[in-house]
């Protein structure tokens, strides 16, 4: 389980590390935003998901009742079906639609928001090389 520093705020962010432990990046939350945001911040790289989405991948990870496939693709590329990354941006999920917030940028929902949901106690995630998956707790 990942154990991150900070208390996820823009001054405190927490700091992370991808699923298969490769990258490291920083999140945030930003509740003042409209909609309130979690804003992800990977080099000189900023990405912007819908905070509700932390609440919401549970639910449907409680839901799925077993490992769920992180699957995490740029924005520009598809989403293999049946995976987080699929699911954070599909129609059919409570937002109807991208997780992600800014056009370019909304993809990689299954690569950056999994760690998070580990460091919170929310989710279990496996950590693997490729092929990582994660289940709710």
């Amino acid at each position: 389980m990942t154990d991150p520093t900070g208390t996820g705020t823009s001054d405190d962010p927490w700091v992370l590390r991808t699923p298969p432990g490769t990258s490291g990046y920083h999140m945030y939350r930003d509740e003042a935003a409209d909609p309130p945001t979690l804003v992800c911040v990977v080099g000189t790289t900023t990405l912007r998901y819908r905070l509700r989405c932390l609440d919401d991948l549970h639910a449907m990870l409680v839901a799925a009742g077993d490992w769920v496939e992180l699957g995490s693709a740029d924005e520009q590329k598809p989403a293999k079906d049946g995976t987080v990354e699929a699911w954070g941006r599909a129609q059919s999920n409570p937002v109807g639609g991208w997780y992600g917030l800014k056009k370019g940028l909304r993809g990689r929902f299954g690569m950056y928001i999994p760690p998070l949901m580990e460091a919170l106690g929310l989710a279990e995630l496996e950590h693997n090389a490729r092929n990582n998956r994660m289940r709710a707790l």
